[in-house]
């Protein structure tokens, strides 16, 4: 679909305009703003911004807390306090340490702020300040992508998102954020930065493994083939090092818990396969369907969506690659890396996000952390109408709260994420064009 170009209007024009009834002059001066062509356009985030920061002021003096893992959490860090370094012997209230040491390091700077766990209400309150922080980011994020502004009320408007902050404390939150500071970082282009960030996040829980593919594919084409390498390195030993006290006592059982890939789910706590039965469900063949999928579509993106600037085939990247050799040019890689931009590397992150939950092997609610601030993007990069974006967004926020989960709700947490992904990789395929390349074909042909 090819877009208009608005022009200047003339005097003529103007006074046409001052000659139409009022109500169709409110209107279109509405949708200007929503649509962020008017110089009041830019005040929406920040209201939207404030607006939640009262709603979640509300949401912690009126909604009662809900005990889930907190107090798992500061028993954990207890026994780790005590001296424990063993992590197969660290268990709380509801089972075994199974993330990675950053989430330790963390839980423990809030045992010691919240009177060993004891204070709720000061929990609550640190976790409404990270939520804020975090919509703060995401805004950012969006902003940086030239998101409209219409979007911008749907990363406020989750019920379940306010849940799993101020009403549940769960870790995921601080995973979340880490994913966002990641890509914020990976927007200015400030690599080190970004790369750093990811790792951290990935330390506090092993679920942003879903978009290292996209993480890795932004880094290799705009901080080149050299630099990449450099960062996945640091990327890894950043892991090491945090790990180092658990690592010296019992490695495998500390590998073996904080990213342990072979766990089993319970399928009394599924959001999203339940419709498919439980003997289904535990059964090993529906697992490995799930992960050939996964690898499948991963595979479409990567080849036809994400590597477009790249402006070669996926045969002359992987070969140089392979022999340890950058497969640009230093010509090609600064056209390459010009094309890294804001949008790209959002959609790219995001959609790879979005996949990997499709396929997950289980959801529980906390996972909507890592999704419904990156639905409302993503359906609006999909290009269908903003009514449709909202229905979706709708739906999707209508099964997350869902408790316990039905083969309904559950076959629509499936449907929307199967949805995004198909809309995504059909509508959103300009954000990986090189539209540099494009643009010179066209001045060719005129």
């Amino acid at each position: 679909m090819t877009r208009m170009r608005s022009s200047p209007k003339t005097p003529t024009a103007t006074m046409a305009d001052q000659n139409r009834p009022i109500h169709i002059r409110a209107t279109r001066l509405v949708f200007d703003i929503l649509n962020g062509r008017h110089v009041l356009s830019k005040l929406i985030p920040p209201l939207v911004f404030l607006a939640d920061a009262l709603l979640c002021a509300l949401i912690i003096w009126k909604v009662p807390y809900t005990e889930i893992d907190w107090n798992a959490y500061m028993e954990q860090v207890a026994q780790i306090l005590s001296g424990e370094r063993d992590y197969t012997k660290i268990r709380g209230n509801t089972g075994p340490l199974v993330y990675p040491a950053a989430h330790v390091y963390i839980y423990t700077g809030l045992y010691h702020l919240t009177d060993e766990g004891r204070n709720i209400l000061t929990a609550q309150k640190l976790f409404g300040f990270l939520y804020m922080v975090t919509l703060a980011v995401v805004m950012a994020c969006y902003w940086q992508a030239k998101v409209p502004p219409y979007v911008f009320p749907l990363l406020i408007l989750s019920k379940r998102l306010h849940s799993i902050f101020v009403l549940r404390c769960f870790n995921d939150c601080f995973a979340t954020l880490f994913l966002w500071l990641a890509i914020f970082a990976l927007q200015r282009r400030a690599w080190r930065t970004g790369a750093l960030m990811y790792t951290l996040g990935l330390g506090v829980k092993m679920s942003l493994l879903l978009v290292l593919p996209a993480v890795g594919v932004v880094l290799l084409l705009g901080a080149g083939f050299a630099t990449s390498l450099r960062l996945a390195a640091v990327i890894g030993l950043v892991q090491v090092l945090i790990a180092v006290p658990f690592l010296s006592n019992n490695p495998w059982g500390y590998l073996g818990r904080a990213f342990e890939l072979s766990r089993q789910f319970f399928f009394k706590w599924t959001v999203n396969w339940r419709f498919v039965g439980e003997e289904v469900f535990l059964s090993k063949e529906f697992s490995l369907a799930l992960l050939g999928l996964h690898v499948a579509v991963l595979a479409i993106f990567v080849t036809t969506r994400w590597l477009k600037p790249a402006r070669k085939p996926v045969s002359q990247l992987i070969v140089p690659i392979l022999l340890g050799k950058s497969p640009f040019t230093e010509e090609e890689q600064r056209a390459v890396s010009r094309d890294v931009t804001p949008r790209f590397i959002l959609t790219s992150i995001l959609s790879a996000n979005v996949v990997g939950l499709l396929f997950a092997r289980s959801l529980h609610y906390q996972f909507y952390s890592y999704l419904a601030w990156m639905t409302p993007y993503l359906l609006w990069r999909s290009g269908v109408h903003p009514i449709l974006q909202y229905a979706i967004w709708t739906a999707q926020e209508w099964a997350w709260n869902v408790y316990p989960s039905t083969p309904i709700s559950s076959g629509v947490v499936v449907g929307v994420l199967a949805l995004t992904a198909a809309l995504v990789w059909l509508g959103a395929r300009e954000d990986w064009e090189p539209r540099r390349v494009l643009l010179k074909g066209e001045a060719a042909k005129r």
